[in-house]
């Protein structure tokens, strides 16, 4: 049945002059069929880029928000339209007007897990693979940062000449990840590199042999020649992780750290969409606007040469 659908879904794309997006986190069989498979950074590019006039965006609605912002004439589709990210939900607008106000010398630096409302009132967003390198490129010494406080930890950990202040949201699934069970992990393979996911908590980056995004997680993985790893961060990862490292293996501590949202898309939901050509995501023109300098900015700091061409 799957294969069915598999080529259904592959043909109706075509029709559709859609293209396919999945983050890592997205159940193996979405990866498997996606044109592309990144993380936000990655597919935000891709989406900016691509010629198809259709984006169907495997992941949560903040991703779908970014493609929109970035693409506004091309139809972006969620197949599961209610699919969403705690951390983003945590900051608001009222959030980042008090802090504005408070800080008016500040830049805001909104991570690019964030509402397009957020967006809009934010300087520049980056994202786990480009935060650093952002971040360099920029002088002001205040840096109001939303809202993934451990992400900002990380991030300021970098810059000790700056002031970073930081909103007190994160990711529950990063944020709860145990030292006790990576230790436990550490006894039972004592030759295993930990690799942590900036999300998490600063006592985990603590014991870590490499912190980064989940393309620099699978990356230095990929590269190095030790065998055993524990990898610290959303087990949608695995899939790829195993598919170029088939003789390594991957332990994730306390046996899951799985986001519900991004597991909630399926074959069945993706044909639905591209056939009844709806989950479109719609964003008010002016918070459009506003959130466009914003990514603009996030691509441009990051040394991206075709910032220009949205």
């Amino acid at each position: 049945m799957s294969n069915d659908l598999i080529e259904k879904i592959n043909k109706i794309k075509v029709d559709r002059n859609a293209i396919i997006l999945a983050h890592y986190y997205q159940p193996p069989e979405i990866q498997d069929l996606a044109d592309y498979v990144g993380d936000s950074y990655f597919l935000s590019e891709i989406a900016r880029d691509c010629d198809e006039e259709v984006i169907v965006f495997c992941g949560v609605k903040f991703m779908g928000e970014s493609a929109k912002i970035l693409s506004p004439n091309k139809k972006v589709l969620m197949p599961i339209i209610d699919a969403g990210c705690a951390m983003a939900d945590m900051a608001n607008e009222k959030v980042i007007l008090e802090l504005k106000k408070k800080y008016p010398n500040a830049i805001v630096v909104c991570y690019i897990n964030s509402t397009a409302e957020v967006k809009s009132h934010c300087d520049v967003a980056v994202t786990s693979s480009s935060a650093v390198k952002i971040l360099n490129n920029i002088h002001e010494k205040q840096v109001i940062f939303v809202p993934d406080k451990n992400l900002g930890k990380y991030i300021s950990e970098e810059f000790p000449e700056k002031e970073f202040i930081l909103w007190d949201g994160y990711c529950k699934y990063h944020h709860n990840i145990k030292v006790s069970d990576i230790i436990e992990l550490r006894i039972r393979y004592k030759n295993a590199k930990v690799l942590v996911h900036p999300e998490c908590q600063s006592e985990i980056r603590d014991i870590a042999d490499y912190i980064g995004s989940t393309s620099g997680i699978i990356d230095y993985a990929t590269k190095s020649n030790y065998k055993d790893f524990i990898v610290a961060t959303e087990e949608g990862i695995l899939h790829e992780l195993t598919k170029k490292n088939p003789n390594k293996n991957f332990y994730i501590p306390g046996d899951s750290v799985c986001c519900e949202d991004m597991k909630k898309t399926t074959l069945e939901s993706i044909y639905e969409t591209l056939l009844k050509m709806e989950n479109e995501i719609y964003i008010e023109e002016e918070i459009r606007v506003n959130a466009l300098n914003c990514l603009l900015n996030m691509h441009r700091f990051a040394g991206d040469k075709n910032e220009s061409t949205v």
